[in-house]
């Protein structure tokens, strides 16, 4: 067993999608499969709660990155900036579930997709620290997505993202992605 000190911290969050919140919606586009409903507004709420009303809500948990080496995980933290600065007044909450092919793959497996042939850390790595990221987990919870992937950058790299978008859904991990919608935000 882990000692206390070796757990990772956690992020229990809650995306909220209504008429309320701090991050309005300048456009929604469904990549594959079902679309969210329209909203003109996102809330990020802390933990993994029951959401107001809204038309929908997202519930995930960040915490240790999977399929990444230490030394990926390592430079990932040293890279990264946090979340909330006060130029990232751009994000994007992108939300994707994965097809049951690639859970029926084995961890190994997956791994050599995400990185070895897709080479989404090595690639990503480039764009940091414009772009802050946190994945969420959230098939796991029983939610619609499996995870929900969470950007903040000023408007200055909003270019940058895209490309940095662009790019990963171009590789062979993206062909296991049977559900993707790309939201993106303003404060």
């Amino acid at each position: 067993m882990e000692s206390e000190a070796a757990l990772p911290v956690t992020h229990p969050a809650t995306f909220v999608g209504g008429a309320a919140g701090a991050w309005r919606v300048t456009r929604s586009v469904t990549v594959r499969g079902d679309s969210l409903p329209p909203v003109e507004r996102v809330a990020v709420l802390a933990g993994v709660v029951a959401a107001p009303a809204g038309a929908w809500a997202l519930r995930g948990v960040a915490g240790r990155a999977q399929y990444v080496t230490r030394g990926e995980r390592e430079a990932l933290e040293v890279a990264s900036p946090p979340l909330g600065r006060s130029e990232a007044t751009c994000a994007a909450l992108i939300p994707i579930r994965k097809s049951p092919a690639w859970w029926a793959l084995a961890p190994d497996e997956r791994r050599a997709i995400f990185e070895e042939r897709s080479h989404h850390i090595r690639d990503s790595m480039a764009y940091l620290p414009r772009i802050a990221r946190r994945l969420y987990h959230a098939r796991d919870l029983g939610e619609p997505f499996d995870f929900l992937t969470w950007f903040e950058f000023a408007p200055a790299h909003a270019r940058a993202f895209d490309e940095l978008v662009g790019l990963l859904r171009e590789r062979e991990e993206w062909r296991y992605v049977d559900r993707e919608v790309d939201l993106r935000l303003e404060r």
